[in-house]
This record gives structure tokens, sequence and C-alpha cells, in this order.
């Protein structure tokens, strides 16, 4: 069966793969912040928290460029992803730095808010157009994973960079077509492209390898969704790709890697549409991924400096519990309502980090 058959409509399983994945980040930042190895990294070389961001940033390619692709307007383009990251975000930022980052900070409180730093990160984090800012002043320097008040948000900028990359190509691609370019003419294209690609690089101050490997991801869930016609979706295809991944991690990290970015964007897709029947149920209770992913890192660094001999497991489970508790009222109270703004069902999937 192609995959063009099953993208119409929101009857998939994105909204529980991301969940999951949320929870998976949750799982991995359990070991991560008491400086404790993560199981998985030691035979992968790949912690289970970094194969949960490469699925969201394939789903997010792949949904998001559907999303343009059905809009066929930049501006509702724009809109509709400034509306699914910005007021969740926001509330959570300043919920961090005037709730937690006032409690928690080693300074007395005035000088914690009138210390420029605090609202450095504030701005930083707020836009995600230069990065984003890490620590504020006296909060969680002494925990295990020192003054990191939220890593999970390494991603975000990376997020909006593919959305705006993305955002490019179409609008490229729309005026070539307008202007009936020739082939010379689609080369002085391309290469424009690949400087602008250099150029948001360099501008956004992002790490060439994660700068590579979020854009290989995301746009390799944007090629699925442009090949959909030519993408079959099979329990054999899906049997073999999950062999060859167990074969590959019993031959060792090198060749784990290979086939893992060879399969994972398939596999993905086959667990998004082919599993069906009750755990479609979960797409009633609300998308929570989001708000797991910009919680988490926050409340586990608070339970780690209130709780200093904190076990991973008492970490896992308060953390999952206080985390989910917050996401849930994200999702009722503000990103469900954004989403009603863009014009669009406000059941629509997130794109995270997530």
């Amino acid at each position: 069966m192609k995959l063009s058959r099953f993208t119409q409509g929101k009857n998939n399983n994105f909204n529980l793969i991301r969940i999951i994945a949320a929870l998976a980040v949750l799982f991995a930042h359990s070991f991560a912040l008491l400086r404790q190895p993560e199981p998985l990294d030691k035979f992968l070389g790949m912690s289970l928290g970094s194969i949960a961001v490469d699925i969201f940033f394939i789903t997010s390619g792949f949904l998001v460029t559907g999303s343009l692709l059905v809009r066929q307007n930049i501006g509702d383009y724009v809109r509709a992803r400034v509306l699914r990251i910005f007021p969740a975000l926001w509330a959570m930022l300043l919920l961090t730095v005037f709730g937690l980052g006032a409690l928690c900070t080693s300074m007395p409180l005035a000088a914690y808010l009138s210390h420029p730093d605090t609202y450095a990160y504030l701005m930083k984090c707020a836009s995600l157009v230069t990065g984003v800012a890490y620590a504020l002043p006296g909060v969680f320097d002494q925990n295990p994973f020192k003054s990191a008040v939220n890593g999970s948000l390494w991603t975000m900028p990376y997020e909006v960079t593919m959305y705006v990359i993305l955002g490019i190509f179409w609008l490229v691609y729309r005026l070539g077509k307008r202007a009936n370019l020739t082939e010379s003419g689609w080369g002085v294209v391309s290469a424009i492209l690949l400087f602008l690609l250099f150029l948001f690089e360099q501008l956004h101050l992002l790490d060439t390898r994660e700068f590579g490997r979020t854009f290989f991801m995301f746009f390799t869930g944007a090629a699925y969704f442009l090949l959909k016609e030519r993408v079959t979706l099979s329990h054999r295809f899906f049997g073999l790709s999950l062999f060859a991944l167990l074969l590959a991690g019993l031959a060792g990290q090198q060749v784990f890697s290979i086939v893992y970015y060879l399969t994972i964007a398939y596999m993905l897709c086959y667990l998004a549409y082919l599993p069906a029947g009750a755990i479609r149920k979960y797409n009633a209770m609300g998308d929570y991924s989001y708000g797991v992913y910009i919680y988490a890192f926050p409340v586990q660094q608070a339970l780690a400096a209130t709780y200093p001999r904190i076990s991973v497991s008492a970490m896992l489970l308060s953390s999952g519990m206080a985390t989910l508790a917050l996401a849930i009222l994200s999702w009722h109270l503000i990103e469900k309502r954004a989403l009603r703004l863009k014009g669009s069902p406000a059941t629509e999937p997130s794109t995270l980090v997530e």
C-alpha cells in the first residue's frame, strides 16, 4: 500500500509516537542529569534521547511539509508555525524565570531579579533567533549537571531554522515555476540555496554536526511526504528493516549508525499509519508531547537540587508525573487555544519537541 493512501486526515499514530519520544527524552535525562550512564548509549553509540530527537525532526519534516503544501500560502504557514511553537514556549519561560528560577537561585531575590543575565536568558530563549541560553544567575549551580536550566531547548533553534529553510525552498520553487526557469536558471537557484544554507549555519551560530543531523532528519521526513506516491508501506519491508537494525546493533556502533539512518524514517512512517485499532484512542486525549518536552528538564533539575541523593528511578517516576501534569495544563490552557487561531482544528498534530 502506498504511503499516499494514509496521509489524508489525522487518523494516525503521530500523537502517540511523539509522546513516547518525549518521555524517552525524559528517561534519558533522568540518567544524564544525575551523571549516570544511559544504558543504550553504551551499546549503540547514541542515547535513547538522541533517537527520540531524530523522531521529532523526521515527524516534523513530514507533517510540516504536508501542512505547507496543503495551505499553499507562506503567510498561513508562518502563522501556523509561530502559533504552534511560541505561546507555550513563552509561558514556560515566564514560569521558569520568575517562578522556578526565583525559588531556586542561590542569590538574594532582588539581586536575581535585577541581574541582566536573567533577562538575557529570557529574551534569547524567547526569540530562538541566535540559539538559546542555558544558565540563570545562581540557579542549579550546585547540581550534578551544573547551571543548565533547560537543556532540551537546544533543538528549538534548529527546528525553527528548518521551518525557515523549508519556506524558502517552497517560495523559490513557486517563483521558479512561474518564471519558467531553464536548467541553467535552476542551477543558479540551487547555488543560491546552498549559499543560504551556509549562511543559516553561520548567522545562527548553530553547531555544524547538529545542524547536519537535524537537517538530514527533517528533510528526510519532508522527502517521504513529497514521495508518498512512490513509498510502499508493508509488513514485510518493516520486518526486514527491523531485522536489519537489530542485526546491525550486534555488528557494532558504526554499522548500526548506517542502518539506522537508512531505516528510521521508513519505520516511523509504518508505525504512524499501519498499526490501528485501540491505540488510535489516544488521539482523543490531546497532544501532550510538546509540553513534556519543554517542561521535563527544568522539573528534573529542580528535583535534583531539592533531593541531592535522588535515585534514577525516583527521578524518572517523580519527574514524569510532575511533567505530565504541566504538559496537560499547557495543552488545554495554551496550545489548543493557540491552534484555533490558525484556522485549523485544535487537534492538528504538533511538530515537536518538541
